[in-house]
């Protein structure tokens, strides 16, 4: 989350007449995140999230975001639920962008990661995966190889500038996984971002997943291995914790147990999930939005973790029996 359009009192109050939540009271920007516009609305009903759909979010897919989201909450999966207005829309317009209002979830993203917390990450997701199973709508990952392809091209002439030889690896790395990418695995829908900052606990429960702006159907797997990217390496030296990825993956097998072929597939999965957010995360670095109120992450996190990947030869790696 983060802010780019700026919203005025005026804009916002005008905004509300079209819902049934009260009055307006105040409006806060959330400066977390890279890709929309993100508020903390107070109404005279209680607390809302009010989101600005950015230019990287497209307007066509913003029905299967909000519906998707409606369908989770109906399975009581602990997620945001989108605030239909009086003429029974959730999406609108504001500012010059797409908008839409959901509800706000008590509780914080957690700063210490601890093997207790990545279980509840696991099961979470999993339950997620399984009340996505007869969603009615589909939505193509445009975040997949395909993409990966075309964002390494599009950094190459600079790659280098930001770490020698990173050009080289990344052609050398895209190259691999196009040709050992697995084909044949579960599919479904996917959160596909799921870091611990959309993740929200309190009094040491897991009390809701958010951002649900990068959600598709792909690989079901891959969807984890994106958790073992963003949960179980140590920030401070990038160390990968075998403790934490074995709770995340135990947690995730005791609602949906994984198939032989996905266990055999998840160190190539999450060589992939490194690349695309190494890729992403460069991407951003190299064309920062000045006027944001939050900078670009830094890449080369991601290239460590890759790397890590590159060496694993099976899951017992991430804490599983072969």
């Amino acid at each position: 989350m983060a802010v780019y359009t700026k919203v005025s009192e005026t804009e916002a109050v005008e905004f509300l007449r079209a819902y049934n939540i009260g009055s307006f009271k105040a409006l806060t920007g959330i400066k977390q995140g890279v890709e929309n516009s993100n508020y903390i609305l107070e109404a005279g009903q209680g607390k809302y999230i009010l989101t600005l759909y950015e230019r990287r979010t497209k307007k066509e897919d913003l029905p299967f975001f909000l519906g998707f989201m409606e369908h989770l909450a109906r399975k009581n999966i602990p997620c945001p639920l989108p605030v239909r207005a009086l003429d029974g829309e959730a999406l609108r317009q504001l500012a010059g962008r797409p908008a839409a209002i959901t509800s706000f979830l008590e509780g914080a993203s957690i700063m210490r990661i601890m093997p207790g917390e990545c279980a509840e990450v696991g099961q979470a997701l999993a339950a997620m995966h399984l009340a996505g199973a007869d969603f009615n709508l589909r939505r193509p990952n445009d975040m997949s190889l395909e993409r990966w392809g075309e964002l390494q091209n599009a950094c190459a002439a600079r790659a280098d500038s930001v770490h020698q030889g990173l050009k080289e690896t990344l052609h050398t790395e895209f190259d691999y996984l196009a040709k050992h990418w697995p084909k044949g695995l579960p599919e479904g829908i996917i959160h596909a971002d799921l870091f611990p900052n959309n993740v929200l606990f309190g009094d040491g429960k897991l009390h809701g997943l958010i951002d649900f702006y990068f959600a598709c159907n792909d690989l079901i797997a891959y969807d984890l291995a994106v958790c073992l990217n963003a949960w179980c390496f140590e920030s401070n030296n990038a160390a990968f914790n075998i403790t934490k990825a074995r709770a995340l993956l135990k947690g995730y097998e005791k609602v949906r147990p994984l198939s032989v072929n996905e266990r055999l597939a998840l160190p190539l999965l999450a060589r992939g999930a490194a690349l695309r957010f190494l890729l992403t995360r460069l991407y951003d670095w190299l064309n920062q939005v000045p006027d944001a109120y939050v900078k670009p992450h830094d890449p080369l996190e991601y290239l460590m973790r890759l790397q890590f990947h590159q060496k694993v030869t099976d899951v017992s790696a991430y804490g599983l029996d072969v």
